[in-house]
């Protein structure tokens, strides 16, 4: 390994005590999204200190922020996005609290001990991924468009980069009918019940006849008041996914159309409601591959291939604009599910802090890399502009 990417990674492991204290306070203070004050708070005074400007609450998102550090003049912006949102109820199960102390650790490497490559990083802050998601209006505001690469850290049950995810489509489906006595005078009602109840066996017909990417998930959240009274009002949310975007928005009109006809059948009234849409990650395998190679080098743990099955990422709506990629950590067993309690009490365990250290020194890797070799930073960008083209996207994001 090169000298210089030793002393990257001498200057982390001296940094541990301070990125594990960070870590550990978060994960003591979980936070829901939107109110994640004490961590923003915590985050951006460390960052204040080692000499990055900070802009806090960016697009009106009260717990976003970014912090900028430029060296010199001319040279690559990249970006380096961290949540720190935890599950209402549950906490930091999703291993949220692991990404700043990562990203601040390759951050303070870069800056301390890489002096002859000009170079601008930012440390985006991006709340409320759980819930609303705040890269969703920052990316429509364009504040990732300047970055020349975007990279995370992600907690998990392995060591892998994900080649790909799952556009989304978030619905709910509110049906109205007629109250009435369901024993007394039944047939002056209308349940708003059947046309959901209807609904859901329509989507359950579709099943047959879409791609086997397809994933459509639903719960009834409303369904009535009492078994003696007829529905007037019930409500269906639903999660429609598909592994590219244009294929999903067929999906999610045939969903729709279903409901729209279960509303008809049934004499009842559907409003749709369209919540969080979420892309497809675009994937550019060559800054995959960057990432990997340094992860080993970090040291990190139970390293494997890409995950066959994948869920549905934010982040994506970044990697659609730039090139993007996230270095999943193991710190949890092989196959525990996140959003579980086993996921929470691993968050301050060696494990996690170990796991904060390899990610820490993968990125700083990466990024040193791409500043001392301009070829593979122009591969990473030639072999973005291709996925883009993959998919229909050139001309309609940077």
């Amino acid at each position: 390994m090169p000298k210089k990417k030793n002393s990257l990674f001498t200057v982390i492991d001296d940094l541990q005590d301070e990125l594990i204290a960070i870590n550990n306070f978060i994960h003591d203070n979980p936070e829901i999204g939107n109110n994640e004050f004490k961590a923003i708070d915590k985050i951006t005074k460390s960052l204040s200190m080692n000499g990055f400007e900070i802009e806090k609450g960016v697009c009106g998102l009260p717990t976003a922020f970014i912090a900028t550090y430029e060296h010199g003049e001319g040279g690559p912006v990249f970006g380096l996005l961290c949540e720190y949102d935890a599950l209402e109820g549950l906490g930091h199960a999703c291993g949220h609290n692991l990404q700043a102390p990562t990203i601040l650790g390759a951050a303070y490497s870069l800056i301390q001990e890489v002096k002859d490559s000009p170079f601008v990083i930012k440390v985006i802050g991006t709340p409320a991924e759980e819930t609303t998601s705040g890269k969703i209006p920052m990316a429509e505001e364009g504040l990732f468009d300047d970055l020349d690469i975007a990279l995370m850290m992600h907690g998990g049950d392995r060591t892998t980069v994900d080649g790909k995810s799952l556009a989304i489509d978030s619905l709910e489906f509110i049906f109205s009918g007629v109250s009435s006595h369901a024993a007394v005078a039944p047939e002056k009602g209308i349940s708003a019940l059947d046309g959901v109840l209807m609904m859901f066996n329509g989507i359950e017909y579709m099943r047959e006849h879409v791609r086997d990417d397809v994933r459509i998930h639903g719960i009834i959240s409303e369904g009535g008041i009492a078994p003696n009274i007829v529905p007037e009002r019930a409500v269906a949310n639903f999660l429609v996914r598909a592994s590219n975007r244009t294929y999903l928005n067929e999906i999610t009109k045939r969903v729709c159309d279903v409901a729209k006809g279960a509303a008809l059948a049934t004499g009842t009234e559907v409003i749709i409601n369209k919540g969080k849409s979420l892309e497809n990650k675009l994937n550019v395998q060559s800054l995959n591959d960057i990432l990997l190679e340094n992860a080993v080098k970090a040291g990190a743990k139970q390293i494997t291939p890409p995950r066959e099955k994948t869920g549905s990422t934010d982040f994506s709506i970044v990697t659609q604009r730039v090139p993007g990629a996230c270095i999943r950590v193991a710190y949890v067993p092989f196959g525990t599910p996140n959003h579980t309690k086993e996921w929470v009490a691993a968050g301050i365990t060696p494990a996690a802090h170990e796991a904060i250290i390899a990610g820490a020194k993968a990125i700083a890797g990466t990024l040193f890399d791409l500043m001392t070799d301009v070829e593979k930073l122009n591969v990473i960008k030639e072999d973005f502009q291709t996925a883009k083209a993959s998919q229909g996207l050139e001309g309609v994001l940077k």
